[in-house]
């Protein structure tokens, strides 16, 4: 590890770590603004997921660029610049009054979603430990304590008041940790085997069509993802007649899920590898999701979102970082604009299947293609041991 010693890493680790959480609780304190932002703005399933739209299609131009971006500017200057947007850009929502509105605004939000992943995948490779899932751990530990803020502050405060003041804390968070990711520079790979030497940059003929598998697994991981972040307070809401504080509860479930899996998800992948881990975690993602969007019940409901996010925890960051691995910043990029295609994807889809037939049978479609990233995973494994 030339030119960084053992507490640089460290600060390094801790000072992304806290972006990702960042990141989370950021968005989820738009998430549980929903409901409240749909009324604002009068607007049906239908145009409301393509409002939603916006978020994922400002992340998906985003990472089109991250690898050029960061291979000219460097990863923890784009990482520091995404969050100083992303933190600004959620005040915006409430002072939108029509469907069209919130998505030019939603469009600025998601563009806000850069470079971290390559600034982690830097760091991963350094350590030569299987930590992605901790970042993302971080991530979902963010979300979930942004959703129970959202929760205990839905009755008191206006979604305006609520997400300026996630602005005004967001940028001293940025304030702070970002002096410490810019002083530090990002950390050389190591030193590169014969097997990795062609991939050091650009992924080539013989490394695409496995970074796009996994780039297909992080689509169907970010369309579930997406699905409960942006649909499960309205699910709650609106099928089963719960209030908005209960309903905001139920991506706090999810949120807690994914960060208890995440967080065992090092030991997880050291233990059982990554097929195993990526075709169990998309096996209980679709059985819970079923179980989450087809209960009667609140309890089962959230019994199923608990399942979902503990089977998609995973699922994501080893997508995300075994591209990496495979073609460096571009294969980050690549997998990462895929993955968020999937929440592209999703927005409008859901919301068109829940104005031709409900929103329970349109939240089925996460365990579809659940089961789909376990197929893809256990394919791409059998047809690289032949």
């Amino acid at each position: 590890m030339p030119g960084h010693t053992p507490t640089d890493l460290s600060r390094l680790r801790t000072a992304l770590t806290v972006f990702f959480a960042l990141d989370g609780f950021i968005f989820a304190g738009w998430v549980v603004r929903i409901p409240d932002i749909k009324e604002q703005t009068n607007a049906s399933a239908t145009t409301l997921g393509l409002a939603l739209l916006g978020v994922s299609a400002g992340a998906v131009v985003t990472m089109i660029l991250t690898g050029r971006l960061c291979r000219r500017y460097g990863n923890h200057q784009v990482t520091v610049v995404c969050a100083v947007l992303l933190c600004l850009s959620v005040a915006l929502p409430p002072l939108t009054h029509s469907a069209l509105a919130l998505g030019a605004v939603l469009l600025v939000f998601g563009s806000a979603y850069g470079g971290i992943n390559s600034a982690a995948v830097d760091l991963v490779h350094t350590l030569r430990r299987p930590i992605m899932p901790s970042f993302h751990a971080a991530f979902s530990l963010g979300g979930m304590a942004g959703a129970g803020l959202g929760a205990l502050v839905a009755g008191a405060l206006s979604p305006t008041r609520h997400l300026l003041g996630l602005t005004a804390l967001g940028l001293l968070v940025t304030a702070f940790t970002g002096r410490v990711l810019l002083r530090i520079p990002p950390p050389a790979p190591p030193q590169v085997t014969p097997q990795a030497s062609p991939r050091a940059h650009r992924p080539d003929t013989g490394t695409r069509p496995l970074v796009l598998t996994f780039g297909l697994i992080a689509l169907c991981t970010a369309y579930g993802e997406g699905a409960l972040a942006d649909w499960s307070a309205l699910h709650l809401k609106q099928d089963l007649d719960v209030t908005a504080g209960t309903a905001a509860a139920g991506y706090s479930c999810f949120a807690l899920a994914m960060t208890i899996g995440r967080l065992t998800g090092t030991r997880l992948l050291e233990r059982l590898g990554q097929t195993r881990t990526l075709v169990a975690g998309g096996t209980t993602a679709a059985i819970g999701m079923l179980l989450g969007a087809l209960a009667p019940a609140l309890w089962l409901a959230l019994l199923g979102f608990v399942i979902t996010g503990l089977g998609l925890a995973n699922l994501f960051p080893v997508a995300i970082e075994r591209a990496g691995t495979l073609a460096g910043p571009d294969g980050v990029a690549i997998a990462s604009t895929l993955g968020y295609g999937g929440m592209l994807l999703g927005p409008p889809a859901i919301g068109f299947m829940a104005d031709w037939f409900s929103l329970p049978l349109a939240l089925t479609s996460v365990a579809a293609l659940a089961a789909t990233a376990a197929v893809i995973a256990l394919l791409a494994h059998r047809a690289t041991h032949r």
